[in-house]
Protein backbone atom coordinates (compact mmCIF):
# COMPACT_ATOMS: atom_id res chain seq x y z
CA UNK A 1 0.00 0.00 0.00
CA UNK A 2 1.10 3.45 -0.74
CA UNK A 3 1.68 5.77 2.01
CA UNK A 4 2.32 9.24 2.54
CA UNK A 5 2.39 11.90 5.72
CA UNK A 6 -0.57 14.53 5.57
CA UNK A 7 -0.22 17.75 8.05
CA UNK A 8 -3.31 18.89 9.51
CA UNK A 9 -4.29 21.21 12.15
CA UNK A 10 -7.41 21.36 14.07
CA UNK A 11 -9.10 23.50 16.48
CA UNK A 12 -11.04 22.61 19.18
CA UNK A 13 -13.45 25.72 19.95
CA UNK A 14 -13.19 26.94 23.24
CA UNK A 15 -16.79 26.30 24.11
CA UNK A 16 -19.00 23.42 23.93
CA UNK A 17 -22.65 23.56 22.47
CA UNK A 18 -23.74 20.20 24.02
CA UNK A 19 -22.75 16.97 25.27
CA UNK A 20 -24.94 13.39 24.60
CA UNK A 21 -24.68 10.10 25.29
CA UNK A 22 -24.99 7.41 22.57
CA UNK A 23 -23.96 3.90 20.98
CA UNK A 24 -22.54 3.25 17.93
CA UNK A 25 -22.51 -0.01 16.51
CA UNK A 26 -20.21 -2.78 17.69
CA UNK A 27 -19.23 -3.62 13.81
CA UNK A 28 -18.26 0.25 13.42
CA UNK A 29 -16.63 0.40 16.48
CA UNK A 30 -14.56 -2.17 15.43
CA UNK A 31 -14.18 -1.14 12.21
CA UNK A 32 -12.69 2.16 13.50
CA UNK A 33 -9.87 -0.34 15.75
CA UNK A 34 -9.05 -1.86 13.09
CA UNK A 35 -8.31 1.26 10.87
CA UNK A 36 -6.31 2.70 13.91
CA UNK A 37 -4.53 -0.16 14.72
CA UNK A 38 -3.36 -0.55 11.33
CA UNK A 39 -2.10 3.19 11.65
CA UNK A 40 0.17 2.79 14.77
CA UNK A 41 0.67 6.27 16.36
CA UNK A 42 -1.01 8.37 13.32
CA UNK A 43 -4.31 9.40 12.93
CA UNK A 44 -6.57 8.31 10.18
CA UNK A 45 -8.43 10.54 7.84
CA UNK A 46 -12.12 9.21 6.41
CA UNK A 47 -13.80 11.32 3.92
CA UNK A 48 -17.15 11.13 4.06
CA UNK A 49 -18.10 12.62 0.97
CA UNK A 50 -22.07 12.16 1.06
CA UNK A 51 -22.21 14.86 3.97
CA UNK A 52 -18.71 16.81 2.95
CA UNK A 53 -17.18 16.08 6.32
CA UNK A 54 -13.41 14.72 6.63
CA UNK A 55 -13.38 11.82 10.13
CA UNK A 56 -10.48 12.04 11.96
CA UNK A 57 -9.72 8.80 13.79
CA UNK A 58 -7.12 8.91 17.29
CA UNK A 59 -6.87 6.77 19.67
CA UNK A 60 -8.99 8.85 22.31
CA UNK A 61 -11.41 9.70 19.87
CA UNK A 62 -12.88 10.46 16.32
CA UNK A 63 -13.38 14.27 15.55
CA UNK A 64 -15.23 15.83 12.42
CA UNK A 65 -14.97 18.37 10.52
CA UNK A 66 -16.64 20.30 7.69
CA UNK A 67 -14.06 20.12 4.41
CA UNK A 68 -15.16 22.87 3.31
CA UNK A 69 -15.70 25.26 5.73
CA UNK A 70 -15.33 26.34 9.04
CA UNK A 71 -11.34 27.17 8.90
CA UNK A 72 -9.85 29.31 11.34
CA UNK A 73 -5.94 31.03 12.23
CA UNK A 74 -4.96 30.84 15.84
CA UNK A 75 -1.36 32.20 16.95
CA UNK A 76 -0.62 32.47 13.01
CA UNK A 77 -1.31 28.90 12.46
CA UNK A 78 -4.57 27.86 10.46
CA UNK A 79 -6.43 25.01 10.85
CA UNK A 80 -10.18 23.35 10.41
CA UNK A 81 -12.30 23.86 13.65
CA UNK A 82 -13.51 20.56 14.86
CA UNK A 83 -17.80 20.42 15.02
CA UNK A 84 -18.33 17.20 16.87
CA UNK A 85 -16.21 14.48 18.16
CA UNK A 86 -17.30 11.07 19.66
CA UNK A 87 -15.42 9.45 22.57
CA UNK A 88 -15.85 5.65 22.86
CA UNK A 89 -16.38 4.15 26.16
CA UNK A 90 -14.61 0.83 25.73
CA UNK A 91 -16.75 -0.86 28.50
CA UNK A 92 -19.10 -3.88 26.97
CA UNK A 93 -19.99 -7.18 28.14
CA UNK A 94 -19.63 -9.21 24.79
CA UNK A 95 -17.84 -8.12 21.30
CA UNK A 96 -21.13 -7.91 19.44
CA UNK A 97 -22.49 -5.28 21.84
CA UNK A 98 -22.64 -1.50 21.00
CA UNK A 99 -20.50 0.72 22.45
CA UNK A 100 -21.59 3.81 24.70
CA UNK A 101 -20.29 6.97 23.55
CA UNK A 102 -20.01 10.40 24.14
CA UNK A 103 -21.12 13.12 21.47
CA UNK A 104 -19.67 16.79 22.10
CA UNK A 105 -21.42 19.55 19.59
CA UNK A 106 -19.21 22.14 19.21
CA UNK A 107 -21.32 24.09 16.82
CA UNK A 108 -25.64 24.10 16.94
CA UNK A 109 -27.80 22.71 14.87
CA UNK A 110 -25.78 19.83 14.00
CA UNK A 111 -28.19 16.82 15.24
CA UNK A 112 -29.59 15.97 12.22
CA UNK A 113 -25.38 15.84 10.91
CA UNK A 114 -25.03 13.32 14.14
CA UNK A 115 -27.43 11.25 13.23
CA UNK A 116 -26.00 10.70 9.34
CA UNK A 117 -22.61 10.22 10.70
CA UNK A 118 -23.60 6.85 12.60
CA UNK A 119 -24.68 5.23 8.84
CA UNK A 120 -22.59 7.15 6.90
CA UNK A 121 -19.42 7.02 8.78
CA UNK A 122 -20.08 3.27 8.67
CA UNK A 123 -20.16 2.57 4.67
CA UNK A 124 -16.89 4.80 4.37
CA UNK A 125 -14.75 2.94 7.03
CA UNK A 126 -15.63 -0.21 5.45
CA UNK A 127 -14.60 1.24 1.69
CA UNK A 128 -11.51 1.98 3.38
CA UNK A 129 -10.89 -1.53 4.75
CA UNK A 130 -11.56 -2.67 1.59
CA UNK A 131 -9.05 -0.63 -0.20
CA UNK A 132 -6.26 -1.35 2.38
CA UNK A 133 -7.05 -5.16 2.16
CA UNK A 134 -6.87 -5.09 -1.58
CA UNK A 135 -3.73 -3.02 -2.03
CA UNK A 136 -1.79 -4.93 0.77
CA UNK A 137 -2.43 -8.32 -1.35
CA UNK A 138 -5.69 -9.63 0.44
CA UNK A 139 -7.22 -10.60 -2.42
CA UNK A 140 -5.80 -14.40 -2.71
CA UNK A 141 -6.85 -16.96 -5.64
CA UNK A 142 -6.22 -20.66 -5.22
CA UNK A 143 -6.32 -23.80 -6.76
CA UNK A 144 -7.30 -27.09 -5.11
CA UNK A 145 -5.48 -29.83 -6.91
CA UNK A 146 -6.09 -33.86 -6.04
CA UNK A 147 -4.05 -34.88 -4.22
CA UNK A 148 -3.69 -39.22 -4.92
CA UNK A 149 -4.45 -41.30 -2.14
CA UNK A 150 -2.94 -43.10 -0.67
CA UNK A 151 0.65 -41.40 -0.29
CA UNK A 152 2.65 -43.95 0.49
CA UNK A 153 2.58 -47.65 -1.20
Amino acid sequence: MSSYFVRETFFRPDCEVAREQTRIPASLYGALVSLRRDAGDKGVFVPIRSLQYLAVIDREEVVFVDAVGGYAHRDGEGGRLIRIAWRPVVRRDSLSAPVSCEVIYYFSGLKDIQRRLLSDLASEVAKTLERRFVEDGGVWEGRILPFPFPVFR
